[in-house]
């Protein structure tokens, strides 16, 4: 079983430096210790694979070419069983078509040789950054990375996609957090005449906006402190293929100007840089926020907001899917119980029947944690309605669709609507975190299994700041 214990509270994060040259590793080693981080050094490949098997390392820096397995090889094993865990590469014989690859495969980063001090500090403390302002939910585990869902709302997602995958206008996907807007924004791609090209993706939510102007549009050598190279930005990796911009609500006005010009005329500056570069990228966004209102209220730019939504595509939460409940909860059991050495684990009747009778307000995300505990904690061979029972108990913000009604209505939803009733168990799950996290509301949020910021939005929005 792979070592994942979060770091406690004022713990300095622990980097694992993979490298065949010793010399290295001991350069690598010193300057992150003087920077006040934690270091484990191996060898090679398989050690670093190991030794993530026994402890716990909260970043890896990994040379591209070392005997056994080689830092690709590290990268791809880790995609699979540690999405969570960032990864640096490092080689010296860097190539932007290998850079492109190793984004496309999952990396945080990639540097070449020889490196400089203050560019590995900050390579390092981004990636930490990103890692910090990431919510801790679900891994993108590529096995579990597919639509599934024959219920109507589903099915018409589906015939959306195959529609719009044949073209190449930008696309806006709006919906809930955890209904699997990466999921489509990837199939978009993998139907595309783009999928030989590059799928990048960028998490717009997850970097400050110190950050996150570099990160979008890369920088040039002495852009600002630790720029002690040319970096292509995500926009550059995607150029032939296509960019996923998640939480795009997310990104600063500033900056909205210079995505509009990308949209617009297709070309764009790096960060300190003169030179003008034509990108041929496809551009996928998604958002959980009400753009429309943050166009009015001045906080994102309204030309943006009719430039990405050329293609709107709207994603069902979870419990307007009808029976897709029960079909998502087998996949999730038999994806699981295959990553977990129990490939024969299922699911009764019974605990399906519970499962379907939940709001889920955390979507698609929430089922597939909730059955990922089960398929690891359940005693039997089969799954339980009690098995259930117990892990939803623990569980904040789940209750039973049938408990929003009331008692002698025939069936008639309290205060009428879905919506009302999404609210209430809105408002309950974030009290409950609150509550649970001693009003800490980082903790609070890693509870709910959303970002920081998306934490604020909520509770200004239930009035609960």
């Amino acid at each position: 079983m792979r070592y994942v214990k979060r770091k406690v509270a004022g713990e300095s994060a622990r980097i694992l430096v993979a490298d065949d040259d010793p010399a290295v590793r001991m350069v690598l080693a010193a300057l992150l210790r003087q920077e006040g981080f934690q270091t484990v050094c191996v060898e090679s490949g398989d050690a670093a694979l190991s030794t993530l098997d026994r402890q716990h390392v909260d970043l890896v820096l990994s040379d591209v070419r070392m005997p056994g397995l080689d830092g690709m090889q590290v990268l791809d094993r880790l995609a699979e069983q540690r999405p969570d865990l960032p990864v640096v590469l490092l080689t010296a014989h860097g190539t932007v078509p290998l850079a492109v690859e190793a984004m496309k495969r999952g990396a945080s980063d990639f540097l070449t040789k020889p490196f400089d001090r203050e560019e590995i500090v900050f390579v390092a403390r981004k990636a930490l950054a990103a890692l910090e302002r990431q919510a801790p939910s679900t891994p993108e585990r590529a096995p579990s990375r597919v639509l599934v869902g024959e219920s109507a709302a589903m099915c018409e997602v589906q015939a959306l996609i195959r529609k719009i995958a044949r073209g190449a206008s930008t696309v806006l996907i709006r919906g809930e957090s955890g209904t699997g807007k990466e999921i489509v924004a990837r199939a978009l791609h993998e139907a595309s005449p783009r999928r030989e090209g590059p799928f990048v993706k960028l998490h717009c939510a997850a970097f400050p906006e110190s950050l996150l102007e570099s990160e979008l549009f890369g920088h040039e050598k002495g852009a600002f402190t630790g720029a002690s190279s040319r970096k292509p930005g995500r926009i550059e990796l995607a150029d032939g293929g296509t960019l996923f911009l998640d939480e795009v609500g997310d990104i600063p006005l500033p900056m909205q100007v210079k995505l509009l010009r990308v949209l617009q005329e297709r070309e764009l500056e790096r960060l300190g840089g003169r030179e003008t570069l034509r990108v041929d990228v496809r551009i996928v966004a998604a958002t959980h926020r009400d753009l429309e209102s943050l166009a009015k209220e001045g906080q994102f730019r309204e030309d943006l907001f009719y430039r990405l939504n050329v293609v709107p595509l709207r994603l069902p939460p979870l419990r307007e899917r009808g029976g897709d409940v029960s079909m998502l909860a087998r996949h999730f059991c038999a994806v699981h119980g295959r990553a977990n050495q129990r490939p024969h684990i299922t699911l009764d009747a019974d605990a399906l029947r519970v499962l379907a009778e939940q709001s889920w307000p955390g979507n698609v995300r929430q089922l597939e944690n909730l059955i990922e505990r089960l398929v690891v904690l359940a005693d039997g061979a089969s799954i339980t309605a009690g098995d259930v029972e117990r892990a939803l108990a623990a569980e904040p913000g789940l209750s039973r669709l049938d408990a929003l009604r009331s008692p002698g209505d025939g069936g008639a939803p309290a205060d009428l609507t879905l919506e009302a009733g999404r609210r209430r168990t809105e408002r309950e799950a974030l009290r409950t975190a609150l509550a649970r996290a001693g009003n800490n509301r980082t903790l609070a949020a890693r509870l709910l299994g959303v970002s920081r910021r998306t934490l604020y939005t909520k509770l200004e929005e239930h009035d609960l700041v």
